[in-house]
């Protein structure tokens, strides 16, 4: 039996190999190669239709695929390995009527407490007093989830895949429905997420002058892949305009 060489590095978080998707007679990503090394806080950016979303449902299985394959830590049985991974979509439909509270909500991401919504649990209590402090929610715990806010509600889904230990946390656009004031503070809160806990994070984003402080590396997409570097590499006008097809000025916002 061979024994595994300690020196080798442990497989990249995310790896896609000439990844093909068609919607029909349409092709939404055509010949995608993609790496993602564990650690990194990369930025998904790119025009509307370019095919981000379906990228990131792409690595979680919910996606068919024409081409190509997808590997999450070395695995293409992307089932075993699910359990690894955080996914917070765009967007999450709730009806104000919703009188479920967020912490109930939160306690069902929880073995201990998921089938017994009615009692506390301490060890669970204590950890969503830590998490919620890090995401901002700790004041919205005993609010009825039906009735928060656009950007009360992403934080609320982003502590829940916390709550389960990610080591890979996709976020498709998190700032989706947060007034402008409020998006800096919350791409400083995933940053922070990112550092504390060390976790690879992907998101999907439009606010180019976020990505260029927060992300580690940037993938600009338009179909394939246009161009992927540092934010330097990336954030230049020629190669915005690589993946937007039109002169795109990058703004680099100094608070």
């Amino acid at each position: 039996m061979s024994v595994p060489d300690a020196s080798t590095p442990p497989a990249a978080a995310v790896e896609v190999e000439g990844l093909c998707v068609r919607l029909g007679s349409r092709a939404v990503l055509e010949g995608v190669n993609l790496r993602i090394e564990r650690g990194q806080l990369v930025a998904l950016i790119g025009p509307n239709g370019a095919g981000k979303t379906t990228l990131l449902r792409s690595l979680l299985g919910l996606q068919p695929l024409a081409g190509g394959c997808v590997r999450l830590f070395g695995q293409t049985e992307l089932g075993a390995v699910l359990g690894r991974v955080g996914y917070v979509p765009q967007r999450v439909a709730l009806g104000p009527g919703l009188l479920v509270s967020v912490r109930e909500f939160l306690c069902l991401r929880r073995r201990e407490t998921r089938h017994w919504l009615w009692r506390r649990h301490a060890r669970t209590d204590a950890l969503l007093g830590e998490l919620g402090s890090i995401t901002g929610i700790e004041g919205l715990l005993d609010r009825p989830l039906g009735g928060l806010s656009g950007g009360q509600l992403q934080r609320v889904l982003i502590t829940f895949s916390l709550l389960g230990r990610p080591e890979l946390l996709l976020l498709d656009e998190p700032t989706a429905g947060v007034d402008t004031p409020g998006e800096e503070t919350f791409y400083e809160t995933i940053a922070g997420i990112h550092r504390r806990q060390g976790i690879t994070v992907v998101l999907v984003s439009h606010d180019l002058s976020m990505v260029y402080r927060h992300a580690t590396r940037i993938v600009a997409l338009n179909r394939t892949i246009c161009c992927q570097g540092t934010p330097e590499q990336v954030m230049n006008a020629e190669s915005l305009k690589a993946a937007y097809g039109i002169h795109v000025t990058p703004y680099h916002h100094v608070h």
